[in-house]
């Protein structure tokens, strides 16, 4: 009886802080989030099974890391070795024809690791997931766009790219703290000058990166992107630079600063709810810097992890809405009715088609 006393004083203690520190949204919610929204920025994963040529570091399928990323995709190890790493092309598909507010997703390639020299480093990269592999099997599905992703240091680089806006790309992303890319670097000027003549977005992320266990966090200083911007390249800069500092200051307002200068330079709120990053989703969503050049994408399969659930919201949202969003099955609703919930704006949610052409 005493243990029912101690839980009902608990509860009512938590009842009456919440009462007293509820803040509201970030922003005014938007009540009936808008349908036909494009993912922007969607991964995929393969360990090579069915010839895709993606793979993972030994390290990491050895890990216990292994079976809960393929548990985050929705598959195991065992079904992609009988159906192929297309499979799990199939399961986002699925779940974007199920979705009410999502008619598509970009998912995107990510390419290894190469030196100054154009060599691929055959042991570098925990995750690798070819442009062949991700460019063919999105034709197979209506929901799905393809993202490339081509190292600047290939020998084969423009050639690459060629192929792949013949191929349907329509961004091209990178992942410099891994795939070792300085954006500054003066030989990357002819590979700027393609992109801007195939007229490709570069999709980069910005901020540190903290999902993999090899980083060089330097290489994600929202500066270094000064170099892209002043040769013409549309940049996307993935997540805001909502992590990690440069020179003792934050990279989302480091990156916020460059907004004036340079209006070439958009961004993406993908992971801006998860656990980590959601200190800085009231600047995104309120500074007049980022107006009109904020778009919506998910960093999916992140939507299907504790980190970004609704309940770390208690000061923001209803308990009703809490609720209601906690029931949503389907990541990428739940997603979106949760950011319409904290106040993204509709206009955020529709620029991700308007500014791929979609």
């Amino acid at each position: 009886m005493l243990a029912v006393w101690v839980g009902c004083g608990v509860l009512g203690a938590l009842l009456v802080t919440r009462w007293l520190c509820f803040r509201g949204p970030f922003r005014r919610p938007v009540e009936a989030p808008p349908e036909g929204i494009i993912d922007m920025h969607c991964h995929t994963a393969g360990i090579g099974a069915g010839g895709s040529g993606a793979r993972i570091s030994d390290e990491l399928r050895h890990s216990w890391k292994f079976g809960l990323y393929l548990r985050v995709f929705g598959t195991s190890g065992a079904e992609l070795e009988q159906a192929g790493d297309g499979r799990v092309m199939e399961i986002i598909a699925r779940s974007i024809r199920e979705s009410r507010h999502v008619d598509g997703a970009v998912v995107l390639a990510m390419d290894a690791p190469h030196d100054a020299g154009g060599r691929a480093d055959p042991s570098g990269g925990e995750v690798v997931v070819p442009n062949r592999f991700v460019g063919e099997a999105v034709k197979a599905h209506p929901e799905l766009f393809f993202g490339a992703s081509v190292h600047p240091d290939r020998t084969d680089a423009l050639e690459e790219l060629e192929w792949s806006k013949g191929n349907g790309a329509v961004l091209v992303k990178w992942l410099p703290n891994i795939q070792g890319i300085d954006p500054s670097r003066e030989r990357y000027r002819s590979y700027y000058a393609k992109l801007v003549e195939l007229d490709l977005p570069l999709l980069t992320h910005v901020g540190d990166e903290d999902s993999f266990s090899t980083t060089d966090n330097a290489l994600g200083d929202p500066r270094l992107l000064r170099l892209p911007l002043e040769c013409g390249v549309r940049v996307i800069a993935a997540h805001v630079a909502s992590s990690g500092e440069s020179e003792g200051q934050d990279n989302v307002e480091r990156l916020l600063e460059m907004m004036p200068e340079h209006p070439r330079l958009v961004a993406d709120l993908s992971t801006l709810t998860q656990w980590n990053r959601r200190k800085h989703l009231p600047t995104v969503l309120n500074d007049p810097r980022l107006e009109g050049r904020l778009m919506y994408g998910t960093d999916h399969p992140l939507t299907n992890t504790p980190l970004v659930s609704p309940w770390q919201y208690l000061l923001n949202l209803r308990l009703q809405e809490l609720w209601r969003l906690a029931r949503t099955r389907n990541p990428w609703d739940r997603d979106v009715r949760l950011k319409a919930a904290l106040g993204v704006r509709p206009e955020v949610f529709r620029m991700s088609r308007d500014y791929l052409g979609l």
